[in-house]
Parts: C-alpha cells; structure tokens; sequence
C-alpha cells in the first residue's frame, strides 16, 4: 500500500493497524497514503507542535482536552519505551486527534441537527486540502493546517477575535456589580453607582475592546473624569455604545435592562461567543455565496448582497418565543404582489375563531372570507365554528392585509416567508420578535424590486403593484436565502453584539459542545 513500506517495522505497524474502525471515520489512511507510509509524530518536537495547535483552538470555542492535548505528550514519551505496536498506535492516535480536530474546526464539533429540530440544511462538506495538511505536519507549521480548515469569514474572526478578548476579560479578575434602583441612571447624575458604572464599562471593554476600528470608535476613558460620581458626557457614549452592542435602547440611560447586561459575567458572554463559533461553523457554505439574502432571526436584520457586490439592510420583525422562526436555507422562487393571506392553522385556530366565536361580523370587517379546502365560498353564517372541520379562512388584498403589498417566497416546510406588513410602527422597537413565525421585512417592495431587476425580469415592479390582482411572479433566477438564529455577531459597523436567547436555544447547544467526544 505504500512505497518502500515493507523496508520499515514502524511503517509496517502503522499500515496493519489502520484497518481499525477509528482510521474508517476520518481520512487516516489517506493522510499516510499521502505521506507515504511515513509516520507523522517521532521526530523531535513534532508533537509539543501538534499539541500547541490543538491548545489554540480553545479560541475557537472548542475543547483542547477533546483531542487528547493534555495527554499527548505523556503517551508519546511511554511509547517511546514500547515496541514498533506501540509507536504506531501513538502516531495513529495521534493523527486522529488532529483530523478529528480540524474536521471540527471547519464543520462543527455538535451536528446541528441534534440540537435544531428545524434544521433544514445539509452538514457541510469538508473542501480543504489534506495533501495541504500533510506538508503542514511535515514541516511542523500546525497554524497551516488549522488556518485551512477554519472559517475564513470576517464574521468568524471577529468572533474568535472576541473570545480571545473575553478570556483575557476573565483573568483581569471582577468588578463590582451594579445595585438594583429604583430611579434609572441618567446622565448627569451624581451617585457612587456611576463610580462603579464606570467600573462595569471598563470590565467589558468599552474602550476599545470588541471594536473592529478604533478610528472608527475612538477610544473613552470612562475612568479620566475629574469627579468620577458624575455621569458625564463621556461616560454616556460608553454606555450607549453598550447598548448598542446588547440590541438595548440607545439612550445613555441605565435602566433595569442595561444593568443587569452590564451585571452579566464574563464567563456567560465566553459560553455566548462559543456557541455562536460552532453556529458560524456551520453555516461556512452559505457565507460565501453571492447574491444571498441573510435573515439574522436574533439581531433582527437582514441583508442582501446583491450580484454587483452591493448590500443591502432591512430591520424586520420575527416569530416571538411562542411561535418561532425556524432555521431555513432554500431559494427565493417568486413574488406574489398585491397578495390574498391564507390564514395558517394555528393562528386561525388561536387568534381568529376566538373573535369569530364572539362576534361573526369580524370576518366581514376585516375582509376574511370563508372556503372549503378546495377553494369553493362558503356561507359564514351556516358555519358551525365551535367545529368548523376543514374550513379555510381567506383575507383579500388591501391596506388591512396583514402581508401587505408584496410576499417574498422560498420553498421550506413550514411554510415561511418574507412579507410587508401595514404595522410599520414595529419596525421602531428594539426587541421584534412579534410575529407567528414569518419574518416582516421594512422597504420589503424595494427588495423585491432589486430582486426583479437583479434576476432579469422583464416585469417592471410599478407596473406590477399598481395591478391591483393577487399575482405570483417567477424570478428567472434563484436566490439563496437562509435564515440562521446567531446570539453573538458582528453587526455592520464591526462591533460584536451580544442579543437576548429569544428562543432559548444556547444553553442546549452549551451542553453538547462541552459533551466528551
């Protein structure tokens, strides 16, 4: 199987041992066909390397202890004193534990699927050269081979950028918490609160700490006031920055939720930024394509890039804790303008029979009409709604239409889509996460008309909307679409912000990573 390796006890020991099931799981034998035959870790300092590198990947939210560095160096030197078995065992054990480490370096330690439910997208394929990784062992620059199998977007590194700036956090040791009040923090006060205010401000960093540009966010000494009782100017741009960074209201004021954001420890925000390393993992593929549209469900954004390069950003509104937005990669098929609104089962089931129950009228003010699963009209009053069966409810196109004007759809199962909405007001909140589960996109008609002319459509947008009729429109070309739920992420001005586990899906995904392998 390999050249000359009959010629060599160890290289013999290492080509009968890798029939085992270990070597099957990751490409082990492979890796010696492509060294041929040579074993990876006997020359000196060959494993202190490979144990550096595997140590390293703590800023990657991983688990050093996962791939055997802190054993490493005691097998080997044991089988130093062993037999040709003993050696190539080692070599083999450790040559897994770096494949092992790299495979979940690029595609995740945990499967997301056994942790979303709703996950809808394929594990990603692995793409990196393993004849790449072979010369980095070789020449004992372990960074090569970890660099090539980490994701390579900004949005990664400004996360792992964030965790190594968060372990150092922890080791500066605390300080001191802020006291519930019964008056906010405001600036311009004058209390001993603002003293450690300032402390908090200073503990996470606010001076430059998690900031892609310091030219850009230029650096606040909240700690250089002559009087450090007094909430000055200064120390209100800390704190919004603060809040801006936590999706908090931007007004400089210390309320009941920037304090307890400020309170939180530093090791809740490491076990949010590796959480969100592993979630970054597995959505590599979907990050580098172009044209793309990104629903970021927990920062309450989303974002096109357009085939030209050009961005584009929307607020939007997302399913609430009770009836949440699922994970969702597909494409964007078509658009419905002017669209009619099927009610879906269990709004129908949970919102509209309640009020229809109470009052038949509703139906008739809000424009609802009543047909049979087949599309037939039906007579509301001959209904018997305490057990309406299989009727459907139906809102017509108008200004009351909870969709709007424009409906933005993708295949998925749970019938998801994006949408206009006539609330706009909402779009102003902080926190949306308002909706039944379909996500409400502000300036939805001004995506859909870049979407037209991006995909070649001969429908002119204007012309489209003004119809008046319900009416599906083909893009000639489809749009990847994903929408991915990410409680740490870099927003566009390059800060990373950390937003409330709507969903209440960290501490699960916590609890596999830090899971043995």
């Amino acid at each position: 199987m390999y050249a000359d390796s009959a010629s060599d006890p160890l290289q013999q020991a290492i080509a009968q041992q890798l029939s085992s099931a270990d070597a099957r799981q990751l490409p082990i034998t492979e890796f010696y066909q492509l060294s041929d035959g040579q074993p990876a870790w006997q020359a000196a300092g060959a494993v202190e390397s490979l144990v550096e590198a595997l140590n390293s990947l703590e800023n990657d939210g991983l688990v050093p202890e996962d791939y055997h560095a802190d054993t490493l160096l005691s097998e080997f030197q044991r089988s130093q004193s062993g037999d040709d078995v003993a050696q190539a065992s080692f070599d083999i054990k450790a040559t897994h534990s770096l494949l092992l480490a790299l495979d979940h370096l690029e595609r995740g330690k945990v499967n997301s699927r056994d942790v979303e439910p709703q996950w809808d997208a394929p594990r990603p394929e692995s793409d990196y050269s393993l004849l790449r990784v072979v010369h980095a062992v070789e020449d004992r620059a372990l960074d090569n081979a970890t660099a090539l199998a980490r994701p390579s977007s900004g949005e990664y590194q400004q996360l792992r950028d964030a965790l190594k700036q968060h372990y150092q956090l922890a080791n500066l040791g605390s300080a001191p918490y802020l006291a519930a009040r019964e008056e906010s923090l405001r600036p311009g006060d004058e209390a001993d609160d603002v003293i450690v205010l300032r402390h908090r401000l200073a503990l996470w960093g606010e001076t430059d700490l998690m900031v892609a540009d310091s030219s850009a966010y230029p650096l606040i000494d909240v700690q250089a006031a002559s009087n450090q009782r007094v909430f000055d100017a200064p120390l209100e741009s800390a704190v919004k920055r603060f809040q801006r960074r936590h999706l908090l209201q931007e007004d400089g004021v210390v309320g009941e939720q920037t304090r307890l954001a400020l309170n939180t420890p530093v090791s809740a925000r490491i076990d949010q930024l590796r959480v969100n390393l592993e979630r970054a993992r597995w959505i590599r593929p979907m990050q580098s394509a172009e044209p793309r549209v990104w629903v970021d469900i927990a920062g309450y954004r989303m974002h096109y890039v357009r085939p030209n390069g050009e961005h584009w950003d929307a607020r939007v509104v997302v399913g609430s804790p009770s009836r949440e937005t699922p994970i969702i990669h597909s494409t964007i098929s078509h658009l419905t303008i002017n669209p009619s609104w099927t009610i879906p089962p269990t709004i129908m089931r949970e919102d509209v029979l309640p009020r229809v129950r109470a009052d038949i009228n509703y139906l008739a003010r809000q424009n609802i009409r009543v047909i049979s699963p087949s599309g037939e009209p039906l007579v509301a009053e001959e209904i018997d709604w305490q057990r309406p069966g299989g009727v459907m409810l139906r809102q017509v196109a108008g200004s009351g239409n909870p969709l709007g004007r424009v409906v933005v759809r993708f295949p998925n199962n749970d019938m998801i889509y994006l949408h206009d909405t006539p609330a706009r007001g909402l779009f102003q909140r902080n926190q949306r996460a308002l909706s039944s589960g379909c996500v409400r996109v502000e300036g939805v008609a001004e995506l859909a008309q870049m979407l037209l002319q991006d995909t070649g459509s001969r429908y002119q947008f204007s012309t489209l909307l003004n119809g008046g009729s319900d009416r599906n429109v083909n893009l000639t070309q489809r749009i990847p679409i994903a929408l991915h739920y990410l409680t740490a992420w870099p927003n566009a001005q390059g800060e990373v912000e950390f937003r409330p586990d709507i969903y209440r899906r960290d501490a699960t995904l916590l609890a596999a990573l830090q899971r043995p392998v």
